[in-house]
């Protein structure tokens, strides 16, 4: 019997209820919001969804769990020179200082702009972050302590040439107007990295196969011969399916050492002199039943996989097990900000729906209208979440009569309540979903 065929996209949607918790923040600490359907929502941003999954799944195969165990991952950091130096010191013997410096050149002179070099917090920092495969400085190290001497009398050139250029600026740019000195230096020709040590940085840049980077893509205009790559994950931000319900928690935290004078004050002058809390404040929490929609194209994921090296054989199969990892990762992962007094991360989906399609499926309409959490007997849809899965399997059931490229969802659900409304459509015969137990029976 032979295998239906896979189509090129699987969407995933997810149900899920948040009680007090605060994921995601905007510049003044409050909660992310957004106005859909005429309401307030609720908003945890597809950045802070993609970054936690993008982690999730990494941590997973750095610990040779999971479909890509032991499989490269990638890294997303602006300290790439500290991590190559670390490894010239580390691996190959190099003083740190003559390390962290030399890094810092090749890198630089390879594209990279670095922060200003007169302030210790930034100077060897990349002025972006920089999504690139994890073993890139131990492979920048390894080159630079291999052809040592050459690549010695390069940084020493590049660095006099450098500070040349930096104190030509600084004598004409005494005028307000003039440009800021490292501005001025790197205007200035400065010794180019021969074509041999670039070409080494640039390959230990490049996405390589890094699943991470072949999933999520990466974007870098800074270096325009380094390759870009168009993800093969779409996310959409997550709302409340109800208006935003916040609340502004007043707490006051303790300072045990005041606490403990007190209790052992011999005077009651002295006990007076220790009252009140040590810090109070407000914190704004959020709660709610969410929406969120991802898409994986698989067809992107494996034509990422190909440019990485791959042959054909080799990112088909890698890419099922990426695909694995990402739902996986999608339906598990969860952004950790206050995690440790929110226990946010323990969170289960009340419902995962996943189908196939030849294109992206997004169910976000289901929730225009805001779900009316009035009782049922007083003409509201009772409870967010069994009403939004109400909501979200007739959707599906109407799309899929329209839609003839759209396979039989499956449906996972950790919610009891939720359990029930997937019987009573069942019963029905016309919600085309078929449940299942584990994350692994959510895809072919």
């Amino acid at each position: 019997m032979t295998e239906a065929p896979r189509h090129q996209f699987l969407s995933l949607h997810v149900l899920e209820t948040l009680v007090a918790v605060l994921p995601v923040r905007n510049e003044n600490g409050s909660p992310k919001s957004l106005v859909y359907g005429g309401a307030e929502r609720h908003m945890i941003s597809s950045q802070a969804r993609r970054r936690a999954e993008r982690v999730h799944a990494r941590d997973r195969a750095n610990a040779g769990v999971g479909a890509l165990a032991g499989r490269s991952t990638g890294l997303r950091t602006r300290e790439w020179a500290l991590i190559t130096a670390a490894s010239l010191a580390d691996d190959h013997g190099w003083d740190r200082d003559e390390a962290l410096v030399t890094a810092r050149a090749v890198i630089e002179a390879t594209g990279l702009k670095f922060g200003d070099p007169n302030k210790k917090t930034v100077a060897h920092l990349t002025k972006v972050l920089l999504f690139a495969p994890a073993d890139t400085g131990v492979r920048i190290a390894a080159h630079v302590a291999e052809h040592a001497q050459d690549v010695r009398d390069w940084r020493d050139g590049y660095l006099r040439a450098q500070a040349e250029a930096t104190k030509k600026s600084a004598r004409k740019g005494a005028r307000k107007t003039g440009p800021e000195p490292e501005e001025a230096a790197a205007a200035e020709p400065l010794p180019p990295l021969p074509k041999e040590h670039r070409d080494a940085v640039l390959f230990a840049l490049a996405p390589r196969d890094a699943i991470d980077i072949a999933l999520y893509g990466r974007f870098l205009a800074e270096i325009a011969d380094s390759p870009n790559v168009d993800g093969a994950v779409q996310s959409g931000h997550a709302f409340t399916v109800h208006e935003a319900e916040q609340v502004d928690d007043f707490y006051a935290a303790a300072d045990d050492a005041k606490l403990h004078r007190k209790r052992n004050a011999l005077d009651f002058l002295d006990s007076a002199d220790d009252a009140g809390a040590g810090m109070t404040g407000y914190q704004s929490l959020i709660s709610g039943t969410f929406y969120r929609h991802a898409v994986l194209d698989r067809r992107q994921l494996v034509n990422n996989l190909r440019a990485a090296g791959m042959t054909g054989a080799e990112a088909a199969e890698t890419a099922l097990g990426a695909e694995k990892e990402f739902v996986n990762a999608f339906v598990e992962a969860f952004p950790e900000a206050k995690k440790n007094s929110t226990a946010s991360t323990g969170s289960l989906p009340a419902l995962v729906l996943a189908f196939e399609g030849e294109r992206p499926y997004n169910y976000a309409a289901a929730f225009q209208l805001p779900v009316d959490e009035t009782p049922v007997a007083a003409g509201g849809e009772g409870p967010a979440g069994p009403a939004a899965v109400r909501r979200l399997l007739r959707h599906h059931a109407f799309v899929g009569e329209r839609r003839p490229d759209l396979t039989s969802a499956r449906v996972l659900t950790y919610d009891p309540q939720v359990d029930a409304v997937l019987k009573e459509f069942g019963e029905a015969g016309g919600a085309r979903v078929t449940p299942v137990t584990a994350i692994e029976e959510l895809t072919p």
